[in-house]
C-alpha cells in the first residue's frame, strides 16, 4: 500500500487515535508501525482479534497492562551472563506481574468456545518460584530488600547503629563547643558531617576542614570524632555494595535460563495492549466488524468519516463491485462528494489493517492489493506544476501501476483545463480502468461523464443531494440519480441579477439544457416519491398501531368472557349442590315417615326421576376448567391450589408432612388440610401484559415466580437492606398473581416498619397495607394487597 495514499486518505490519523489508546511503550509501537494487509486470512485474523477485545471489554472490563517496558536489551545481556540492575530485574518482576494479570484476566468460563485470543493469555509463561525470589529481594528500582540474604540484614544492621553512633557524637560535640558554632545544626559537605564554626573559633575544634561560607565568617569542619566514625560507616557501605551485587548476580543467574519466556511474555502484551487498543478505538468510533470478500464488492451501510465530528457527520451508504465497477457522483461543491470519497478509500484502509469501521453492522469490504488516490491541490510551484499538471502526473502514475486488484479514487477528474478537453479525458481514463477490472469512484461537474454513467454498462450515476430552497447540502449520497450543479440557483439566491442568469442560459446549448431540465424533474420526482414512501410508511406503523389495540380490546374482550363464565359456573354448582341437598334431605324424612305405607314405590320413583334431571341439568352446565390431582412429590411452596372440601383457592405454605397434611392461606387464612384434598390449578395459556407483569418491561420469569412465597421475613435488616430484597420480591409475587402478600418486620422501634410503610405507598401497585390480624402476627405484620 503506497505511503501516498495512506496520508492522502488520512490514515496516519487514525494511527494516532489509535496510538492514544494503547497504555505501554510497546503498545503504541506496534500501533505505530499497523499498515493494511492484503491476505485475507490476516485480515480475518485481525478483526476477530479486534472482536474478541472488544467483547471481553464489554464482558469483563478493561485488561490494564500500564507499566510494561521493553526489557528485550536486559534479556539479551542475561543471554551472555551479564547481570542486570536493580532497576531491570524490578522491570522484568513488573513483566512477570502484569503477565499474571493478563493470564487471570484471559481465564475463559467457556474453554470449549475460544475466542481469537485465547491462545495468546494461554501462551503466557508466569514463573511463579522466580517471581516470588524477585518480589522478596527487589522492593523497587533502587532498592534491595534487607532480607534478600542474611549478610545483607547485618550489614545495614551495622550500619543503622554507626549512624546513630555518628549522631550521638554529633550532639555531644554541639553541646560541648554550642559557644563557637553558628548554628546548633549538623550539615552534609563532601559526603562528610560538619558542623557550622565561627571563623575566629576554627581552631578551638579539633576536625577537618571541608568548606567556608561566601563571606568567610563560617567554617565547615568535621570533628575528629565523626572522621573516625564516618570511615566506618564508609566501610560497612562497601561491604553492602558488595553484598548487593552477590544478590543481584544470583538473581540474574536465576532468571537467564527463561530469557526466552520472558521475551515471549513481552511480545505478547505488547500485542495484547495493541489490540485492546484497536477494540477501544472501535468503541470510541461505535464501530462494527465489516465482512471481507475478495469479489471487489463494497456495501458500506451508514458509514460515518472518522475524522468528522460525531454531531456533524451525515451518515452515507454507498455501494459498488457488483452491478457496476465504476461510480461517478456529481454535485456541487462543498456537498459533500470529496467525503463519500475518502470514506470509501478511508474504510478499505481501516479495515484491511484489521480495525472495526464506524458503520452499520454487515457492511462489506473488498480486499485490494492497493488503493490509489488522486485528491486535494496538486498544484506544485517547485516542480513548475499547474493544478491540472499536477493532477495529471498523479494520474499517469496510477494508471501505470493499477490493475484488476486495485480501488482507484478522483477528486474533480479532468478538472483545471478546458471543459471539453477535460470532459475527453476523464472518459477515457474511466473507460482504461473500467476495462481492466479496477474498482473505481470519481467526482466530477463534468455533464459529459453524467451521460457517460447513463448510457455505459458497469458504469452508475450517484449524487450529493443539495436544498436549493435553504443554499445548503444535505450530504445524503443518493445512488443512481445525477445531480446537478446548481450554478444558476445558487447564483439567483445570491442575488445575482435575472436578465444576466436568462443571457447565460441562452449560452448553454439545447441539448445540455434539455439534460440539465431532465436532472430537474428527476430531481423532483425522486422527492415526490420519498414524500410518499414516508407518507405511506405512516400509514403502516398507523395500521400496525390499530391493529395492536385492536387485538388488545379483543383480549380484554375474552377475559371478561372467562370471567363472567367462571362466575357462571360457579353459581350453578352452587345452585346444584343445594337443590341435591335439599332434594336428598326431603326424600329422606319422607321415607322415615312412610316407610310402612303403600306410598314408598312412588317415592322411590319420583325421586329416581328428580335425580335423573338434575344429572341432565349438571351435564348442560358449563363445564369448568380441567383440573389434575396433585401428589405431595409434585407440590411446591407458592402453588395455587383448590381445597376439594372447602370448594375454596388457596396458595400452599409447607409440603406434605409424614402425615401427608400441609399449610395453605386463604387470604389472610391460614389452615392446615390434607393433600388428597387439594387439586392443582392449570395455569391460564397467556400471561396479561397489565400491572402485575414485571416492572422491568422483560419477560415474566415463569419457572422461579410460580413457586414464590405467600410471605417474606425482614427481621433484623436495615432498612436499605429490607427495601432491595422487598423490590425484588413484590416483582415476583406480581409475576405469581398473588393478590396480597405478608411482609414480616417485627415490632422492635418500629423504624423498620415505617421505613417500609413510607417505601409502600409510593408503589403504583400496591392498593392499600395494613396490619394483619391480631392472631396471624398483628402489629408485627403488614399484609400488602395489589391492585
Amino acid at each position: 500500500m503506497n505511503s501516498k495514499t495512506l496520508h492522502t486518505l488520512e490514515f496516519d490519523k487514525i494511527i494516532a487515535l489509535l496510538e492514544e489508546r494503547a497504555v505501554s511503550g510497546p503498545g503504541k509501537a506496534l500501533c505505530h508501525a499497523l499498515a493494511p494487509m492484503t491476505d485475507l486470512r490476516e485480515i480475518e485474523r485481525a478483526q476477530a482479534e479486534t472482536e474478541a477485545a472488544l467483547s471481553r471489554i464489554r464482558m469483563k472490563g478493561e485488561l490494564r497492562l500500564a507499566g510494561l517496558r521493553d526489557v528485550s536489551a536486559s534479556l539479551k545481556r542475561l543471554d551472555v551472563g551479564g547481570s542486570l540492575s536493580t532497576a531491570e530485574l524490578y522491570a522484568i518482576s513488573s513483566l512477570l506481574d502484569l503477565s499474571e494479570r493478563a493470564r487471570n484476566y484471559g481465564a475463559h468460563e467457556e474453554e470449549e468456545n475460544p475466542d481469537a485470543l485465547e491462545s495468546a493469555f494461554t501462551a503466557l509463561s508466569l514463573l511463579p518460584r522466580e517471581n516470588r525470589e524477585l518480589k522478596r529481594c527487589i522492593l523497587s528500582e533502587e532498592l534491595v530488600s534487607d532480607h534478600a540474604s542474611p549478610e545483607l540484614a547485618r550489614i545495614r544492621r551495622q550500619m543503622k547503629t554507626a549512624d546513630e553512633r555518628m549522631h550521638s557524637a554529633l550532639q555531644e560535640e554541639i553541646n560541648r563547643h554550642k559557644s563557637y558554632l553558628m548554628d546548633t545544626i549538623v550539615t552534609m559537605r563532601n559526603g562528610s558531617y560538619c558542623l557550622a564554626v565561627k571563623s575566629e573559633f576554627k581552631t578551638k575544634l579539633p576536625g577537618v576542614v571541608h568548606d567556608q561560607s561566601s563571606t568567610g565568617s563560617t567554617v565547615f569542619i568535621e570533628p575528629l570524632v565523626a572522621v573516625r566514625l564516618n570511615n566506618e560507616y564508609r566501610e560497612l557501605t562497601l561491604a553492602e555494595q558488595q553484598e548487593i551485587a552477590k544478590i543481584i548476580a544470583s538473581l540474574s543467574a536465576l532468571l537467564a535460563p527463561f530469557t526466552a519466556e520472558l521475551l515471549a511474555n513481552q511480545k505478547i502484551l505488547a500485542t495484547l495492549d495493541f489490540v485492546f487498543a484497536k477494540a477501544r478505538l472501535a468503541s470510541s468510533m461505535q464501530a462494527s466488524k465489516p465482512l471481507f470478500n475478495t469479489e471487489h464488492i463494497i456495501e458500506i451501510k451508514d458509514g460515518r468519516h472518522p475524522l468528522i465530528p460525531k454531531e456533524k457527520v451525515v451518515p452515507i451508504s454507498i455501494w459498488l463491485g457488483q452491478e457496476f465497477s465504476l461510480l461517478i457522483i456529481t454535485g456541487p461543491n462543498t456537498g459533500g462528494k470529496t467525503v463519500s470519497l475518502k470514506t470509501v478509500g478511508l474504510f478499505t484502509l481501516m479495515g484491511q489493517a484489521g480495525l472495526h469501521i464506524p458503520a452499520f453492522q454487515g457492511s462489506r469490504l473488498a480486499v485490494f492489493r492497493d488503493v490509489f488516490a488522486d485528491i486535494g491541490d496538486e498544484q506544485s510551484i517547485e516542480q513548475s506544476l499547474s493544478t491540472f499538471s499536477g493532477h495529471m502526473k498523479n494520474v499517469v502514475e496510477i494508471l501505470d501501476a493499477a490493475d484488476g486488484d486495485s480501488l482507484c479514487l478522483f477528486d474533480e477528474l479532468g478538472a483545471g483545463t478546458d471543459p471539453t478537453e477535460g470532459a475527453a479525458l476523464a472518459i477515457a481514463i474511466l473507460s482504461f480502468l473500467k476495462n481492466i477490472g479496477a474498482r473505481t469512484v470519481a467526482t466530477t461537474h463534468y455533464s459529459e461523464l453524467k451521460v457517460y454513467a447513463l448510457t455505459t454498462k458497469g458504469v452508475e450515476n450517484a449524487s450529493c443531494e443539495f436544498d436549493v430552497a435553504t443554499l445548503r447540502p444535505t450530504y445524503r449520497l443518493l445512488i443512481g440519480i445525477p445531480g446537478k450543479s446548481n450554478a444558476f440557483a445558487i447564483s439567483q439566491k445570491l442575488g445575482l441579477p435575472n436578465y444576466i442568469i436568462e443571457d447565460a442560459k441562452n449560452h448553454i446549448e439545447q441539448n445540455d439544457a434539455a439534460f440539465e431540465d431532465l436532472l430537474t424533474r428527476l430531481e423532483a420526482d425522486r422527492r415526490t416519491i420519498e414524500a410518499e414512501r414516508r407518507e405511506i410508511l405512516a400509514y403502516r406503523a398507523e395500521i400496525e398501531d390499530l391493529k395492536a389495540r385492536h387485538e388488545k380490546a379483543d383480549q380484554n374482550l375474552d377475559e371478561r368472557k372467562e370471567r363472567i363464565l367462571e362466575k357462571a359456573r360457579a353459581e350453578a354448582e352452587r345452585i346444584l349442590s343445594e337443590a341435591k341437598e335439599s332434594a336428598d334431605q326431603s326424600i329422606r324424612r319422607i321415607n322415615r315417615l312412610s316407610a310402612d305405607s303403600g306410598l314408598l314405590r312412588e317415592l322411590e320413583k319420583e325421586r329416581s326421576g328428580l335425580r335423573d334431571k338434575l344429572k341432565s341439568v349438571e351435564k348442560t352446565a358449563p363445564k369448568k376448567k380441567a383440573v389434575k390431582a396433585a401428589k405431595p412429590a409434585v407440590l411446591h411452596i407458592g402453588d395455587s391450589v383448590r381445597v376439594l372440601s372447602m370448594d375454596h383457592e388457596a396458595i400452599v405454605s409447607t409440603l406434605p408432612d409424614k402425615n401427608n397434611r400441609l399449610f395453605v392461606r386463604m387470604g389472610v387464612l391460614r389452615t392446615q388440610v390434607s393433600a388428597d384434598d387439594v387439586v392443582l390449578i392449570e395455569e391460564e395459556a397467556a400471561v396479561s401484559k397489565g400491572a402485575k407483569q414485571s416492572r422491568s418491561g422483560g419477560a415474566p420469569s415463569f419457572g422461579k415466580a410460580s413457586h414464590i412465597s405467600p410471605e417474606i421475613n425482614l427481621i433484623g435488616k436495615t432498612v436499605d437492606e429490607a427495601l432491595g430484597e422487598l423490590d425484588k420480591y413484590l416483582d415476583d409475587a406480581l409475576l405469581a398473581h398473588l393478590n396480597s402478600v405478608r411482609v414480616i418486620h417485627g415490632r422492635g422501634t418500629g423504624a423498620l416498619k415505617k421505613g417500609l410503610l413510607a417505601w409502600l405507598k409510593k408503589q403504583p401497585y400496591v392498593k392499600r397495607c395494613e396490619d394483619a390480624h391480631f392472631d396471624d402476627g398483628g402489629e408485627a405484620v403488614t399484609v400488602v394487597t395489589f391492585r
